[in-house]
């Protein structure tokens, strides 16, 4: 027997979620595959929930890697910006708070309270949940589609496919997307790794793990060549680097590539030209003691100091011009080797999936079969850290849901 309904969504994250608070008045199910509905969006911003970004929209396209993935979401973020995405949680009780890197967390900071709304919201649109319902497989015939599971079989003229990317695969997020999508004949960006650490080869700063630096910048380079770079927070880890300006980076890196990372906002002329200056009138005082106002820790400045081969009771009128200019390499341009990036079960989010060529950016409907949507991580989109990713799944389900309810009218 086949259960019918106008619209079956799968998965039960955030844009899954979202889509079916927004189908008041049709008949719609989720599957979901595990016991629980939105065990990622549980984990995101720590458990704090950081929802979305501030700001204009017109600065969201510069956070989401391809100019071509931007242009793909700007209907998507046009139909639902961040201010009317916070009014669908306002309106439903709840608040919000942003940090001066304008982050957007609920005032709660629990993202079981986002999760308590959009389960609300989905109750009172009369949706049915089924969980542990995972979809074997899909179909497209005569204009409807249907879904297998273990235990039923549905159909419903409309199907969104919202089940997430491959990172974080203990909640659920193990790419199920991608494979159904390619069931029914769509084309597939390889999933990658993103929003994931860097892991150094003969990594010497482990012993600093946890220091950690505001505007870092940051470039990579492979096979000689500058490939990218980015400015941001940085953080030391036991195995590599971590923080906002690896992360947001990583979609760019490759084991192999080497990373260059000044750990002072000056330049290396400027930084060379105030080292002369000061072992020239304050020669007496140590080396170590003589990059003060830097912003660089003193414990950085001691472990560098040695790599550059300068003896701890160096000062500064005994300093070499090599050595310096080893040092001044050291603090503006320090390199490691990745070895490796983190994987799919640390990486925050997924590069690569549903190829946005076949899909229509006005509705998120599939340009191979038409009532299928897609929306979310499964879509070859990744953003950056900061609540984009969140807000372009809650803005790409919005705009399906939209399209469905024209469709099923």
């Amino acid at each position: 027997m086949t259960e019918e309904f106008d619209v079956i969504i799968i998965g039960a994250g955030p844009a899954g979620l979202f889509c079916a608070a927004n189908l008041a008045g049709l008949r719609v199910c989720i599957l979901e595959k595990m016991n629980l509905p939105g065990r990622k969006l549980l984990l995101s911003g720590s458990g704090q929930c950081n929802i979305t970004h501030a700001g204009s929209m017109s600065d969201y396209a510069a956070h989401f890697g391809e100019a071509s993935h931007a242009a793909f979401l700007k209907p998507a973020l046009r139909a639902l910006s961040n201010t009317d995405l916070l009014a669908f949680f306002e309106a439903r009780g709840m608040t919000f708070e942003t940090t001066d890197a304008g982050k957007v967390f609920p005032t709660s900071r629990s993202a079981d309270d986002v999760l308590d709304t959009l389960l609300d919201a989905c109750d009172a649109a009369g949706v049915e949940i089924f969980y542990e319902e995972r979809a074997e497989s899909v179909s497209a015939v005569d204009g409807r589609f249907f879904v297998q599971t273990a235990y039923a079989k549905y159909s419903a003229p409309c199907l969104l496919i919202a089940a997430g990317g491959s990172s974080y695969p203990k909640t659920g997020s193990s790419g199920d997307g991608v494979r159904l999508s390619e069931m029914l004949g769509h084309s597939v960006v390889p999933p990658k790794e993103a929003l994931t650490p860097v892991y150094a080869e003969n990594f010497r700063l482990a012993d600093l793990s946890g220091l950690s630096f505001e505007n870092v910048s940051l470039t990579i380079w492979r096979d000689g060549k500058k490939i990218g770079a980015n400015t941001n927070d940085l953080l030391i880890t036991r195995f590599g680097f971590s923080g906002p300006c690896v992360l947001d980076a990583s979609r760019s890196m490759q084991a192999g590539d080497v990373l260059k990372i000044s750990f002072t906002q000056l330049s290396a002329e400027a930084v060379d030209a105030l080292l002369v200056e000061r072992c020239r009138t304050e020669g007496g005082r140590l080396v170590s003691n003589l990059l003060y106002g830097l912003g660089v820790p003193d414990r950085l400045v001691k472990v560098l100091t040695a790599d550059a081969g300068i003896a701890e009771d160096t000062k500064g009128s005994q300093l070499s011009g090599s050595s310096r200019k080893a040092l001044v390499r050291l603090l503006t341009s320090y390199e490691v080797k990745i070895a490796r990036l983190g994987d799919f079960s640390i990486s925050m989010a997924t590069a690569g999936g549903v190829s946005l060529s076949e899909v229509n950016k006005k509705t998120c409907e599939s340009k191979i079969h038409a009532g299928l949507f897609f929306a979310g991580e499964v879509l070859d989109i990744d953003g950056d850290t900061g609540g984009y990713n969140l807000q372009a799944a809650f803005s790409t389900a919005y705009l399906a849901a939209q399209r469905m309810k024209t469709l099923c009218a």
